[in-house]
């Protein structure tokens, strides 16, 4: 072979080679960190579904129509960031099985999800709010995995218990809450097979347009949460819940109802009440559910401070009740009176009242259990039962606009609590409710979110 031909040859095999990789010298770089032409931070605008992570720089951001991240990305925002939805083409948030969001305000400096309206106009219902799916546990079939509420279209729930959907901390969730038809809504914060190695913590969910949190399956835990002024139920869980929660609050705006009863928390194992497993067993210490306590123009569609239902079952300690109109503690269901007669359920160390009936029991949970022997083994379990809200001594809890939580000097809120036989998720104090003598909420949560300025 001569030298002319040994350089065609070579020349050659470089062309076939450099053919095989296709290379476009104007395709923008996937960082979704300035050089994409739809990147957010230099749009302002979230909207889509996203292939790669975004990480936001910060400031103000519109959230157009349903925005997802899907497997494998996250979206990470700073504190102080402001995220208004698009007025027109309501928004959401979803975060899909094997995302994470990276949301991590400040108590000086929260992150603010918001209507993208002018101060004194907003709504409930202005937009949707944010859903986070995890691949943990619920009771429902995998084969497919259920689809979760809202019209959103995605799946969420697996068999992963420590899964990590990223981390939440001093986020305010502001006038959210659309339906894509009845019974299937985008709540505030809707959480679907959410695992335990997800960090969600000082959370506020305010006049919601359905629930302030919904849980369907999963084993989260969650600490400092404010459900404020929503329409509907303040806590839902569903769909085998196992996750343990302290310190949240729930109070009712006497003037805001839903056309579903609303209570401070609604369980239910399933909608047909089965004996699926994982059962759904919250376990909760340190609430404060606060009710309207009969103010003027109370909703007729207030409810229950509990409303345990369809074969739940529960762990409750070291809680207040207080306000509700139609009940305090109440159950539904034989196999919800069961499981709390035989103590496979827990209610201890309570503090309860309401304007009527403070235990509660439907016809089938009271072939059970009648509302007395609920009452009798509430205080045999450290409860104290109250006629009168006012005897818990809270400072201002039924003030709409500047409420204060924190139990007076001599309340019996500021002991009694318990925490013996507990896991090692809750922080044993001495005070019963949300509250001791130190107020957490100071900072970033806002009861006034109609007139700020954003």
């Amino acid at each position: 072979m001569n030298k002319l031909t040994q350089l065609f040859l070579a020349g050659a095999l470089a062309l076939t080679a450099t053919s095989c990789v296709k290379v476009n010298f104007e395709d923008p770089i996937a960082t979704g960190t300035g050089t994409n032409a739809d990147d957010p931070n230099t749009t302002r605008i979230l909207k889509g579904s996203y292939e790669r992570s975004i990480t936001l720089t910060g400031g103000t951001y519109t959230i157009q129509g349903y925005v997802y991240m899907q497997q494998g990305t996250t979206i990470t925002i700073p504190a102080g960031t402001i995220l208004k939805s698009d007025i027109s083409q309501k928004g959401a948030l979803i975060i899909e099985r094997g995302a994470k969001i990276e949301a991590v305000g400040t108590a000086s400096n929260p992150i603010v999800f918001t209507s993208g309206k002018a101060a004194g106009s907003r709504l409930r219902g202005d937009w949707g709010g944010i859903i986070i799916l995890g691949n943990a546990p619920t009771n429902r079939p995998l084969s497919p995995a259920p689809l979760v509420e809202g019209g959103v279209d995605r799946r969420y729930g697996g068999t992963t218990a420590n899964d990590n959907s990223g981390t939440m901390r001093y986020v305010r969730i502001e006038f959210a809450g659309i339906a894509a038809e009845p019974g299937s809504e985008i709540n505030g914060l809707t959480l679907g097979g959410v695992g335990s190695g997800t960090t969600l913590e000082y959370i506020q969910v305010s006049y919601g347009n359905d629930d302030a949190y919904e849980f369907f399956g999963g084993t989260v835990n969650l600490k400092y949460l404010l459900s404020y002024s929503t329409s509907d139920d303040d806590y839902d869980f569903d769909f085998g819940y196992s996750g343990k929660i302290q310190y949240a609050v729930a109070q009712r705006n006497p003037e805001i109802g839903d056309s579903d009863a609303g209570n401070g928390v609604e369980a239910d194992n399933d909608g047909a009440g089965t004996s699926a497993r994982p059962f759904t067993r919250p376990e909760l210490s340190n609430f404060t559910w606060i009710g309207s306590n009969g103010a003027p123009n109370t909703q007729a569609l207030e409810n229950f401070a509990h409303r345990w239902r369809r074969g739940v079952r529960f762990d409750v300690r070291n809680s207040i009740l207080m306000g509700f109109p139609k009940g305090g503690f109440s159950m539904e269901s034989a196999l919800t009176g069961t499981a709390f007669s035989n103590d496979t359920s827990v209610f201890r160390n309570n503090l309860v009242h309401a304007l009527a009936d403070a235990y509660k029991v439907d016809a089938t949970a009271g072939a059970v259990i009648t509302a007395a022997a609920v009452k009798t083994k509430a205080e045999a379990n450290g409860g104290i039962t109250y006629t009168n809200a006012a005897d818990i001594m809270l400072t201002a809890p039924f003030n709409i606009t500047a409420p204060n939580y924190l139990p007076m000097t001599g309340s019996p809120a500021l002991t009694g609590a318990s925490f013996t036989g507990m896991d090692a998720f809750f922080t044993p104090v001495a005070f019963r409710g949300a509250f001791g003598t130190s107020n957490w909420t100071t900072g970033w949560a806002s009861f006034t979110p109609q007139t700020n300025t954003y």
